[in-house]
Formats: structure tokens, C-alpha cells, sequence
């Protein structure tokens, strides 16, 4: 309980009326005991019986209840409305009691700080909440490698370097995504394959773990016979540039080379998934990975189920810039190119299945900042008027009929002279596409 300088003082002012008032209680007990030994319930003796009314035995002052035992009235024939001196005596101690509490509240309420209970929000009826409720979730402790692990992936003559510890720091567990459920992505890998568009798989003959390097954690091939490495995305956070920039190395590095190279993760940095897509002369595409993959009970639960979709290739957005006579620029959005497994090449996905997109008209390089957003599968009363709808905003119509295709509205460049543009396809699988703006057009 909170502490201001008056409770003392209320303490010794009327705690002499709670003293005297349970005196008369014991006097009254006393004088009319009870027929059955009362069972003390707080206090050291909890759980004791005492004998109401015999000599040396009386209440302490946290023993009395708070509501009037049955026992203790005089007429037992009527519980529900006790009389008698005793009743009084315990009303006049209740009285003093609660008067004593009243007032150490009053001046706790008048005098303590005062401390926001943020799991416990006022609620205003006239206000609509659009997201739902938060949830705070512990993450677990990440695993790492030993000193003598680590050591072991530090190319030799990297001591003597200028740049040491930038380059330790590139190679950090943070970076290289290293984790003790690699074993078992890498067994689910070969189990369940990568679902492809229309229901095409990337299926495994046989996938090992590849030692002697940091950032490509499998080896093995295809059931086609393409040689083909893994490179699995960190735990908790997203792929970032620095693990693509080592894996290409450590690709490079082995014979015979491979001949294609696959980034799985989570969630990919917007610059790493970048450098994926521009890559060439290796076929490299990215994977997303499903958070069931996080939690063993779901993970088992997938594992029972016929359609099993604990990997899904990532299409690269096929997109258009286009800068208009008037100076501005203009998106257009083509679809997805996505890999044929049939055909071992890249392939146009075309517009159809575009659910959502959203364009920074100025990105920088660290975060997306959607100044337009479409909804090209939308129906009449989906995407935006739906929003309109749940939210009861006012929106304007004829503006919003621009939202619900594949080309952009003009915009100006912005300082740093870059666009990126995020699309999410009917599966829910995002892909983003950044782009320089340069003078004429480009893809």
C-alpha cells in the first residue's frame, strides 16, 4: 500500500475506537458465548478453534470477520436477521473499522502518485478501434555458436584486416541466421518440398549439411538432378543484404559450382530481397517460410495435413516505370515472374492474381512509406469502400475508384529518386521491387 505522511497520524487519532469497540465484542462473546468453538480463519492462529466465552480466550483484532457468523446469534432461529448485544458489539466494531479505512484511503487517494494501468483501458463507445487487440509474446533466447564454432568460419588472414570487426560482425550469428532448428527446416525441406505457383513443387532428392561455411546451411539435389544450395533466413528477424552478399561468396567458392541457390526465411530485408531477385548467372529465389515452423505443436499439425505448406517460392514483381511528357512518373504493375519448376526458367505470372500492392514514391532505403495503395482483385464493395465501411470514414469515391488497378497515379520524384513497390498475391505471399528513377522507362 502506497504511504503518505497522514496514515500514521489517522492510525493513532482512531485506531483507540477499534481497540475499545473490539473489547465490547469480546465482552459480549463473553457474556453470550457461542455453542460451537469458532475456527479462526487469518492470523498465526489460522485454523484453531477457539472456545468463545471461556476465561483468557478472546479475539484478536484481524481474527473478527467481516461478516456476522450464523453461530453467534442469539436467535438461531432466525440467521437471516441477528439481534442481541452481540450483533451490536460487532457492528460497532465494524463501524470503527471501515471508518478508520475510509480515511487512510481518502488521504492515499489525495496524496500518492497516481499509476496508469495499461492492461486496463477506459472504453469510449463513440470511438471505433481498427486494429485489434495487442499482444505482448517472450521471445526466446537466441542460440549461438561456440567461440570455437565461430572461429572456425573466419576466412584466414581476416585478423590482420583493417576492417576485423565490421567483418566479425558480418559474420555474426545475427547475420548468418545460425540456429539449432536449421536440422529440422533442413528435414522439413526434404520432406515437403517448396509449393510453387499452381501447384507446382521444388522437390528434394537428398539435402545434407554443408560444411565449412557460414551462411549456406544445406546442400543436395533436386529430384530433376540440379545441384542446388540452402540458405536459411534467422529465427527471429528478417534475411538481411549482408547473409546474400556472404552466401554468393561461399557459393562461388564451391565445386563444382551450383546452379541454383535458395534463400528461406521468414521475412526478407527489402534490400536483401532486392539483391536476390538482380541476381545473375545463378538461378536464386527466395522462399518463404511458415511461421508454424516456429512452434512444434503447429508444426507437427502441418505435418499430418495433406497439403503441407511449410515453404512457398516468392515470385520476383514485374514492374514498369514510366515517366510521363508532364515530368511526373507512373507504376504499373505486370504481375509476377515466377519460377516454372517444369521449365527451370522464370516466367510471367500476369496480373490476375495480384490481391493487394502499395508504392513508396520515395524510398530510402530503410522502410517503406506507402503513399498509394491498391486493391486490383477488390469487388464492388471490398478493399477500400469495405475500409470506408468498418471504419465509418469519409472517404472520396470517385478518388478511390483510382486504387483498385495496376497502374499508379502520377507522382513527382522524391529526394532519394527511388520507388518501391510491395505486392501481395491471393496466397498472401509478399514481394517487393525497387527501382532507380531514371529519365525514359524501365522494368
Amino acid at each position: 500500500m502506497p504511504t503518505t505522511p497522514e496514515i500514521d497520524a489517522i492510525f493513532d487519532r482512531l485506531h483507540p475506537g477499534i481497540d475499545s469497540a473490539l473489547a465490547g465484542l469480546n465482552a459480549a462473546l463473553a457474556a453470550n458465548p457461542p455453542a460451537n468453538a469458532f475456527t479462526v480463519t487469518e492470523g498465526a492462529r489460522k485454523g484453531q478453534k477457539l472456545a468463545l466465552g471461556t476465561k483468557c480466550v478472546a479475539l484478536l483484532e484481524w481474527e473478527v470477520p467481516f461478516d456476522f457468523p450464523d453461530e453467534w446469534s442469539a436467535d438461531r432461529t432466525k440467521p437471516e436477521s441477528p439481534t442481541g448485544p452481540v450483533v451490536e458489539a460487532f457492528q460497532a466494531f465494524q463501524t470503527a473499522r471501515q471508518k478508520m479505512q475510509a480515511e487512510m484511503d481518502r488521504s492515499i487517494a489525495a496524496q500518492a502518485d497516481n499509476e496508469t494501468l495499461y492492461d486496463q483501458p477506459e472504453k469510449t463507445k463513440n470511438k471505433l478501434r481498427v486494429s485489434g487487440p495487442f499482444t505482448v509474446e517472450a521471445v526466446p533466447f537466441p542460440t549461438v555458436l561456440s567461440l570455437q564454432e565461430h572461429a572456425a568460419h573466419i576466412p584466414q588472414g581476416l585478423e590482420a584486416h583493417s576492417a576485423h570487426n565490421s567483418a566479425l560482425a558480418d559474420m555474426s550469428v545475427a547475420r548468418s541466421g545460425n540456429t539449432s532448428r536449421q536440422h529440422t527446416w533442413r528435414d522439413e525441406l526434404l520432406k515437403a518440398g517448396i509449393r510453387g505457383k499452381g501447384g507446382q513443387m521444388l522437390k528434394f532428392a537428398e539435402l545434407e549439411v554443408l560444411p565449412g561455411t557460414a551462411c549456406l546451411h544445406a546442400s543436395g539435389h533436386l529430384d530433376t538432378g540440379e545441384r542446388v544450395v540452402i540458405s536459411f533466413g534467422p529465427e527471429h528477424g528478417a534475411l538481411e543484404q549482408r547473409q546474400v552478399e556472404h552466401a554468393l561468396g561461399e557459393a562461388a567458392d564451391l565445386f563444382p559450382r551450383p546452379k541454383m541457390i535458395v534463400f528461406c526465411a521468414f521475412a526478407f530485408d527489402p534490400e536483401a530481397a532486392k539483391d536476390i531477385d538482380a541476381l545473375k548467372g545463378i538461378t536464386a529465389l527466395k522462399a518463404q517460410m511458415n511461421t508454424d515452423l516456429l512452434t512444434e505443436d503447429l508444426k507437427k499439425a502441418s505435418s499430418k495435413s495433406t497439403t503441407n505448406q511449410s515453404f512457398w517460392l516468392m515470385g520476383q514483381p514485374d514492374v514498369q516505370v514510366t515517366q510521363l511528357p508532364s515530368g511526373l512518373w507512373q507504376v504499373e504493375v505486370n504481375g509476377f515472374d515466377y519460377f516454372d519448376t517444369a521449365k527451370g526458367e522464370l516466367v510471367s505470372g500476369g496480373k490476375a492474381k495480384i490481391a493487394a500492392w502499395s508504392l513508396d514514391t520515395d524510398y530510402d532505403g530503410r522502410s517503406l512509406f506507402p503513399h498509394q495503395f491498391f486493391f486490383p482483385m477488390a469487388g464492388k464493395d471490398e478493399g477500400w469502400m469495405k475500409l470506408k465501411k468498418d471504419i465509418r470514414a469519409e472517404l472520396d469515391e470517385d478518388l478511390l475508384k483510382h486504387f483498385v488497378g495496376t497502374v499508379s497515379l502520377p507522382f513527382e520524384a522524391g529526394a532519394n529518386n527511388t520507388v518501391a513497390v510491395k505486392i501481395v498475391d491471393d496466397r498472401g505471399i509478399e514481394s517487393l521491387k525497387v527501382m532507380r528513377l531514371e529519365t525514359g522507362e524501365m522494368k
